[in-house]
């Protein structure tokens, strides 16, 4: 789906919204949600709250749109595993989905989300499901859902060491922070800086490695940055929080392809397919560690993988993605 060009210009440059930052720069942020404890996530609230037409036919509306006005891909497979959800028992929870994106999103209508019942057995349950809009599917998804069963087979990668995310400023804080300190930004940059302050993303980023400048020069494809959903949400809804997880894991995760090749720009950006596997529990209000490499792009395509750690250094979540790139070669005017 052809859902996040826009995103292209925030993210990978969002690393690099700022000049030097100390850790004490992060330590006066104030979150509402630690404040006001009943601020519900607008994720709950909105976004991922869809609404019952019939047995297993939903309809769900849109909170944020791209400057691109295509619609997140994110939201669409979010949407989808709730509407997948609500047709398994509480007992239930999912371990993964497989979701292929066929058409691009129009966010000047809602989507409809139907569900087929694949699979009922006594440990897993299939159910698929088919996002619609003008009667013809945008996405496929395939999800699964398990009983819980403890096993003495347990192995996992070992966390990468990073700061801790209180010691490290948002995106919006480093664009805020690079255009006090930079007082020649070129009026074209300031406006789209200015804008991008203005859209309200419903998810906080805090990048690792800021990158000092927005011509971070060509780096291996791999980022890392914590993450978590805006608002409160609570513990106890394993459900929910896998919903949300599929929501935020989209959000600049393509875009690791693209770091290699700082001489290029993506005139056409969009993903093909997206999987997911749930781990374990957590909580997607609370900071988590994305970790997103790309091994391997070539043929106009780009293979990415992800990782979200618990802050205890549990591996909760795997990702995986491909997408299609049109780049053209970006000049010194285009840089601007």
């Amino acid at each position: 789906m052809s859902n996040r060009d826009e995103l292209l210009d925030c993210s990978d440059n969002s690393e690099g919204n700022g000049s030097p930052i100390s850790a004490k720069d992060g330590k006066t942020e104030k979150r509402g949600a630690e404040e006001t404890q009943d601020l519900k996530s607008v994720l709950v609230t909105s976004v991922l709250n869809l609404e019952e037409l019939d047995v297993d036919l939903y309809r769900g509306t849109h909170h944020w749109v791209p400057r691109s006005q295509r619609l997140y891909g994110g939201q669409i497979v979010g949407q989808a595993l709730v509407a997948a959800a609500k047709s398994v028992g509480d007992n239930l929870y999912a371990h993964s989905l497989h979701c292929y994106f066929v058409r691009a999103g129009d966010p000047k209508i809602p989507v409809l989300y139907q569900v087929d019942h694949i699979r009922d057995g006594q440990s897993f349950m299939v159910r698929s499901v088919r996002a619609i809009q003008h009667g013809q599917p945008i996405l496929i998804c395939q999800a699964s859902f398990h009983k819980l069963q403890p096993s003495p087979l347990q192995h996992q990668f070992t966390m990468p060491v990073v700061p801790p995310p209180e010691g490290l400023l948002t995106v919006e804080q480093l664009i805020q922070l690079y255009l006090t300190n930079q007082p020649n930004v070129p009026e074209k940059l300031r406006q789209h800086l200015h804008k991008r302050l203005a859209n309200e993303v419903p998810i906080e980023i805090k990048p690792i490695q800021p990158q000092p400048s927005f011509k971070p020069p060509a780096a291996e494809p791999r980022k890392l940055f914590w993450v978590r959903a805006q608002g409160h949400i609570g513990e106890g809804n394993m459900k929910l929080h896998c919903c949300v997880a599929a929501y935020v894991s989209d959000y600049t995760f393509l875009e690791t392809a693209l770091l290699p090749c700082t001489n290029y720009r993506a005139k056409f950006l969009a993903s093909l397919d997206h999987s997911m596997w749930f781990h374990t529990t957590f909580r997607s209000d609370e900071w988590m560690l994305y970790e997103c490499d790309s091994p391997w792009a070539a043929n106009s395509r780009g293979l990415v993988q992800g990782r979200m750690w618990r802050r205890d250094g549990v591996l909760a979540v795997s990702c995986a993605q491909e997408g299609v790139f049109r780049v053209q070669p970006i000049t010194e005017t285009s840089r601007l």
